[in-house]
């Protein structure tokens, strides 16, 4: 009796599900197809009826970058197919660097609070999410750091009046000094200072942890598609997957004069390889690790134009001592006329001039090299030399600070259309558009989400260059597929070596290789400039058609 009576409950269950009538199905679409893997077939058909995977753990662990910087990396689990898998995991890198015992000190400790949001708060928040359900998850993560930030700065604003309280109770008057008239002498007037930028407000540090979980999560609803990172990210940015896809031109750093390297010259941070559009990224690489080779040459052997030789970065970045800006210039003009590369036909230079970090304030002037100052309407002379002696640079980046709104403009005017002005907006997405801004460089780290990286190419108009980092995140292999996900003409990649760098070099190639093979590779071919002189349509307009 026990037995009939199982048999009519089994018999109510597989018709409640259906199972009876998906099997029949199964079986009729098996002996018409006649697979050669009859139970794979099967399974296939069957895991297209499974329930989606649901988010059932996120995991946070600390992880060492190649310069001994620890970040968090977060894991995601799903429940799929009634097991618990580790779908996917992801690092972000926060913007700072350590320089000492203190600040090591301090980096664990935003580590610890970043863990602790990834096993607490955020788990509870994701719970039983649906991981392709990516800009829904990027808005609770963006939610509560928001609101962690406001609570941050109430905290911030409390302690400082409560500092400015104590200042004032303790504050003892003096008797100024009475002033000493000099005889023949002009009295000294105070000079106006220079005035130094608005404060930004606090990178909080433990954001690293919104960054990487928003990145692990949408591996895994790339995972759980079963498409590459890239075309996952092109589907959420385009609302479809596209029929066709471009790789950006990577721009490869090749060598450093800044403010930190050797030498006089501070101007130069950094000297941007950038190939001909439709050149093979194999290729590019190829040819700068074939110029560098050939600068190294001639800095060893003839000491050209008094250029030396410092060291090479971690990151495969040369540091010359220089003194003048015609040195580094000339050097990479005499490398390719050497190698019989044609610069300013199939190779092109970009300028990272890092020009906030040189202001003195004190003087209101930049400090072009060591001792030699040039307020801004010079530096605007300096620019226009340059790039008339050097027609080949076609972008400088960060020329001047975001302050000097006018020279910006007055820049762009003169310069005409040859050369693009780039501005780095990574901690100010949403300030307005600065004049005679042609194009931006964002990086993603942080608390920066997805869902935000997508929305400011969007905003921007195309008119993004994506930058890594110097200190690579653990996740570089993903810094590729974001860039040809987003759809840009352009990455910024660092310099050729250290294999948390290489691999976003092997990376693009491969995914360029690949869209080759299966015919979804385009070239597409911007005219010069590199980004259009049109005005950009700033973030916050964008922000009301969201």
């Amino acid at each position: 009796m026990d037995l009939h009576r199982r048999r009519i409950a089994a018999a109510e269950f597989l018709d409640r599900k259906g199972i009876s009538g998906t099997l029949e199905r199964i079986v009729n679409e098996l002996f018409f197809r006649q697979p050669a893997d009859v139970y794979g077939y099967m399974a296939d058909c069957l895991l297209k009826l499974s329930t989606p995977p649901k988010i059932s753990d996120l995991r946070g662990r600390a992880v060492f970058l190649g310069n001994g910087q620890l970040i968090v990396e977060a894991e995601v689990f799903c429940i799929d197919c009634n097991k618990e898998k580790r779908m996917s995991s992801a690092a972000v890198l926060s913007t700072f660097a350590p320089v000492g015992a203190e600040e090591s000190q301090r980096s664990s400790d935003y580590v610890e609070i970043a863990l602790q949001w990834i096993h607490e708060p955020f788990r509870r928040l994701l719970l039983d999410q649906n991981p392709c359900d990516q800009s829904e998850i990027d808005q609770m993560l963006g939610d509560f750091f928001t609101s962690y930030r406001e609570e941050e700065k109430a905290r911030r604003d409390k302690l400082k009046a409560e500092a400015k309280e104590h200042e004032a109770v303790t504050l003892v008057p003096v008797t100024p000094a009475k002033e000493k008239k000099s005889k023949g002498k002009k009295t000294i007037v105070d000079e106006k200072l220079f005035p130094p930028p608005e404060l930004p407000e606090p990178v909080l540090l433990e954001g690293m942890a919104v960054g990487s979980v928003s990145l692990a999560v949408a591996k895994c609803g790339a995972e759980i598609k079963g498409m590459p990172l890239y075309k996952y990210i092109s589907a959420l940015k385009n609302q479809k997957e596209p029929a066709h896809f471009h790789v950006p031109v990577p721009w490869i750093t090749l060598l450093s004069c800044g403010k930190k390297s050797p030498g006089k010259l501070c101007l130069l941070e950094e000297i941007i390889l950038i190939s001909k559009v439709g050149h093979p990224v194999k290729q590019s690489v190829t040819l700068a690790f074939e110029l560098q080779k050939e600068m190294i040459k001639l800095m060893s052997t003839s000491g050209k134009g008094g250029i030396t030789l410092s060291s090479v970065s971690d990151h495969g970045v040369l540091r010359a001592s220089c003194d003048r800006l015609e040195q580094p210039l000339d050097l990479i003009t005499d490398a390719c006329r050497n190698l019989k590369v044609p610069l300013g036909v199939d190779v092109f230079l970009a300028l990272n001039c890092a020009a906030p970090k040189l202001m003195d304030y004190s003087k209101g002037k930049y400090e072009v090299a060591t001792g030699g100052l040039k307020s801004p309407d010079e530096l605007i002379e300096v620019y226009l030399n340059l790039t008339s002696k050097y027609p080949a640079v076609v972008a400088i980046i960060d020329p001047f600070r975001r302050e000097e709104a006018e020279q910006w403009e007055k820049l762009s005017s003169r310069i005409g259309i040859s050369c693009s002005l780039l501005s780095d907006i990574t901690h100010k997405p949403q300030d307005p558009v600065l004049p005679g801004v042609n194009g931006y460089v964002f990086r993603h780290a942080n608390e920066t989400t997805v869902s935000d990286i997508i929305h400011a190419t969007v905003s921007y108009q195309g008119a993004v260059v994506m930058d890594t980092m110097f200190s690579e995140s653990c996740s570089s292999g993903s810094f590729a597929d974001l860039a040809v996900g987003l759809g840009l003409d352009y990455v910024k990649l660092g310099g050729l070596s250290g294999v948390e760098t290489m691999a976003k070099y092997n990376r693009l190639t491969a995914i360029e290789e690949e869209l080759a093979q299966q015919g979804l590779l385009v070239c597409k071919e911007p005219e010069p400039p590199l980004f259009s002189k049109e005005p950009k349509e700033e973030l916050a307009s964008a922000e009301e058609t969201k």
